[in-house]
Parts: structure tokens; sequence; C-alpha cells
């Protein structure tokens, strides 16, 4: 049996589940948002969610606010007596922190897995996680999905199949890289690199002959940029004809634009998890929302979302 299915949006979100409502074809629900003198937030849903299946949309990036925002409409719906409450997180902030890779520090992604899961959350449906096993930080059912069914069809009307290579700016990269080489048919090549620090490169190396092609750099995020832009100063180096990023979270923090503008990168290819704020000749926008309508779709009606990753 299927529930009255209603689609609500945090404030940092509602760009994206506009369209997400729209393509589905339902309106965005009604949610108002007060603040105390002291900027303490308090969610209001303006309309009866009583039994429902609720999607609540909500990429959690910078200010934490996002996050808390996202937290206390997860406990207002479940007080107001909803079915399930489905989190929608594009964006899953804090999934850098996705181990100790040093003495203490806090394992981030596993906390805002333990928060989201107490505040009553039902089921979390997000894109392209910075560490698939944070997967596994969840109690409840996780539908991961991937930016390769928009990014895909895009190389394919846009470029030679026949002249790509595929890039990873890391090793962590290296699988991503392969997904879409085997789509592809194409081989790979590897960006070796050394960090002295969290967001600056000490030092990087090609890893197999990329002359005269196109070369594709895949990653799930882009912060500062500085690994993009000196990972396509490189390329372009040994012998690549051109070098584009495809890149799922544009956080570009900082002069990340500015520092794409005077790259080597011909263009960056992005989604709209996030809002890209600043316009830019190199940047170009495709939007996930109909990726994740229709996966909200199969989700209410209890069908297989399999088909909505390209293999």
């Amino acid at each position: 049996m299927a529930y009255q299915l209603k689609i609500f949006s945090g404030s940092a979100s509602v760009y994206l589940a506009e369209k997400i409502a729209e393509l589905y074809g339902s309106n965005l629900g009604s949610v108002s948002l007060s603040r105390f003198s002291d900027g303490e937030m308090q969610p209001i849903y303006n309309e009866s969610v009583r039994g429902c299946d609720l999607f609540l949309v909500q990429s959690t990036f910078a200010p934490a606010d996002n996050l808390m925002e996202m937290l206390l409409m997860i406990d207002a719906a479940k007080r107001a007596s909803v079915k399930t409450i489905n989190v929608v997180i594009p964006y899953f902030g804090y999934a850098r922190q996705d181990r100790k890779d040093k003495p203490r520090v806090s394992i981030g992604a596993k906390l805002v897995a333990n928060l989201l899961t107490a505040a009553g959350a039902s089921r979390l449906i997000t894109m392209d996680l910075h560490a698939g096993q944070i997967q596994g930080f969840f109690d409840i059912p996780v539908d991961h999905l991937d930016a390769s069914s928009v990014f895909l069809p895009y190389i394919m009307q846009n470029l030679d199949p026949a002249n790509i290579i595929l890039a990873a700016p890391d090793m962590g990269g290296v699988a991503r890289a392969r997904l879409y080489a085997k789509f592809l048919k194409a081989d790979i090549a590897v960006i070796d690199k050394h960090r002295e620090r969290a967001n600056q490169v000490a030092s990087m190396q090609v890893i197999g002959d990329v002359e005269g092609k196109d070369v594709i750099l895949v990653d799930d995020l882009v912060d500062t940029a500085g690994t993009l832009c000196k990972a396509a100063s490189e390329l372009k180096k040994k012998g690549a004809k051109s070098v584009r990023a495809f890149v799922t979270h544009p956080i570009l923090s900082g002069d990340a634009i500015a520092k794409i503008e005077s790259s080597e990168l011909q263009e960056l290819v992005t989604t709209d998890t996030i809002p890209v704020k600043q316009v830019s000749t190199k940047i170009t926008v495709l939007s996930i929302a109909p990726v994740f309508s229709k996966a909200i779709r199969k989700i209410h009606s209890h069908e297989s979302i399999s088909s909505l990753f390209i293999n």
C-alpha cells in the first residue's frame, strides 16, 4: 500500500526541491523557518503531514545550520505522525571525515549518520558519497545514486569517445574512473598526489599515456579546486589535447572559481547538488533533479531503482 507522498525542502535547497517536485508532478510542501533573536531556528510545517510518506530535501553543505535545520525538520515531522521520513541529501556533508586517518580526530560522517537516525529518519537518498562505505554507517536503508546518469550522456553528446581517456585525480578515485571507462570503452590514467595538509597538494605525477587525448577527470567533489587545476596542468604537460573535469558536488570555496578560470581546464561539468553562486564561462551545471524525482517515485511505489544506474 502506497501512502500519500509529500515533498518538502530545507531553506538551502529550495531551488533544487522545486525542480524535483515539478518533475514528480507535485507541489512543494509549505514550510516556514522562524528564528529567535539569537539565531536559534524553529522549522514549522504549514500543512498536515499525518500518515504521509514525507521526502525532505536538503544538502548539508556549509554552514552547519543546514544540517541542524534538517535535524529539526525530521524531528518536527516525526512528532507530527508521518508514516516515513525519507531524507534526500544530494550532497552529504562531513563525508570526507570517514575514518581516523590521524590520532585524536572524529569520524564526522558516522556522527552525522547517528544524528540523522536518532532524529527519526527512515531512509537516506544521496548521491556520490565521498566514500561508498559510508553507507555502512547507517542502520536504515540508503539509496546511493550516481551522477554518471547525467554525466555520461553529456560526454557522449559532446566528445568523441574514440579519443577519450579517463583520469582519476587520486588513487581513491580509480574505481569511479574505471566505471566511466568501462561504459565509454576507454583507458584510464591516474594522478598520484601527495598532500602535506588538507586542501594543499605538495607533489603530483601522471601515471598513464595521455598524449593527444581528450582527458576526463572524474571526482565526487571540488572544494578549493587546487587539485583539479594542478592535475590539468600536469596532464597538459604530458601532451593531453584537452582536459575536462566532471565533478558531482561544486563546493567551490574561496577563490576556486578564479583558479578554474585561469587554469588549463577547458571545462568543469558539475551538478546542482550545491548552488554555484558565481557564473563562469568554464563551468557547466547539469541538473540532477530528474534522477532524484525518478528515485522518489520508485521508492514510494516500492520499485527497484537499479534502472537509474548506468552499467
